[in-house]
């Protein structure tokens, strides 16, 4: 049997490991691509480098021509493109750049697939950003919910979106946009949100960090387990027909009651630890984000297998491990 083939763009990212090994565990080939930068050492990391069903290039959304020349190569039967300048925060520091990245690369890529392989099937990573301030009267975030972002990488995943859907309606391409709410793991950046408190906790709990600075602590999200949202972006890509679909949990908390959750389960009291500092405060704060989930879990039934609990449970499992403390048991 013909295996399929598939292209992942930011492969040694979260996202884009847990979809390679997933896909992979279905019987897939999988290709990507990671920037070239001047510490190697980390940069597929994330991966299962003894994996011979994993082929990593050096590539980037602004070089046109890595991308012509690898799908030229490739034919792939399904494009991921994860690959992003992903940290909120910091798009407010080099907007420039993720504004290129996350909308001008998207062009890119999309403008290569139109030509070189048309008749792949093709997933933009889009965002819950991508609604900034606006909320439905129901407190949720959907697919018809008014777009309103309020930082740099919202307002260039907003075009992104809308180049795809352009692509899709104008060449007849099947391009899909999975409009992901925020989704952690142990594979998450340390220098996002709850990476950031689950390794600080830990690091505190066994005497290596007296304390753990945030921003704003009152941010509500819907967080997800990133296992449960590449499954949702396969599931997509499975359709006959191309569409856009928010992946969320539906439930929301805030910052404050993850660091008490994390915290408590720890041992400790976060309110003795937490300082809020304000270089991590957003020029534009975005207060509430909850997604409604309706559409995917109904007609293409997908729902998450992570809850809350149980991917901050693993996460301070991971840490525990990490700095050679013992796992936490409930």
């Amino acid at each position: 049997m013909i295996k399929k083939k598939a292209f992942i763009t930011g492969i040694g990212g979260q996202d884009g490991s847990y979809l390679a090994e997933y896909l992979v565990g279905i019987g897939y080939d999988v290709y990507g691509i990671i920037r070239r930068n001047s510490t190697p050492e980390h940069q597929q990391s994330r991966l299962d480098g003894g994996n011979k069903d994993i082929k990593v290039f050096y590539g980037d959304l602004l070089d046109q021509s890595s991308l012509e020349r690898l799908l030229s190569e490739i034919m792939p039967d399904e494009i991921y493109n994860l690959a992003a300048q992903s940290h909120v925060r910091v798009s407010f520091d080099i907007p420039q750049f993720t504004v290129q990245t996350n909308a001008v690369g998207v062009l890119n890529i999309l403008d290569a697939y139109r030509r070189i392989c048309p008749n792949a099937k093709f997933y933009q990573a889009s965002s819950s950003e991508m609604f900034g301030s606006s909320v439905d009267d129901d407190g949720f975030q959907r697919e018809t919910t008014l777009m309103k972002p309020v930082s740099p990488y919202g307002c260039s995943k907003v075009f992104a979106y809308n180049i795809v859907r352009n692509y899709r309606n104008s060449y007849n391409l099947h391009a899909s946009n999975g409009i992901l709410f925020n989704h952690e793991s142990p594979r998450r950046g340390s220098n996002f949100v709850t990476n950031k408190v689950v390794k600080t906790a830990v690091r505190i709990k066994l005497g290596l960090d007296d304390s753990l600075e945030l921003g704003n602590l009152d941010s509500f999200r819907d967080w997800g387990h990133s296992k449960d949202y590449v499954r949702a972006m396969h599931l997509i890509l499975q359709q006959d027909t191309p569409d856009d679909w928010v992946v969320a949990t539906g439930e929301t908390r805030s910052v404050r009651e993850m660091c008490e959750y994390v915290f408590s389960k720890l041992g400790l009291d976060y309110k003795d630890y937490v300082i809020q500092n304000p270089k991590f405060l957003r020029p534009e704060e975005l207060p509430y984000l909850k997604g409604d989930s309706t559409k995917i879990r109904s007609l293409l039934g997908w729902k998450p297998e992570y809850t809350f609990n149980t991917t901050m449970d693993e996460m301070v499992n991971h840490w525990m491990n990490v700095f050679g403390g013992t796992q936490w048991k409930d």
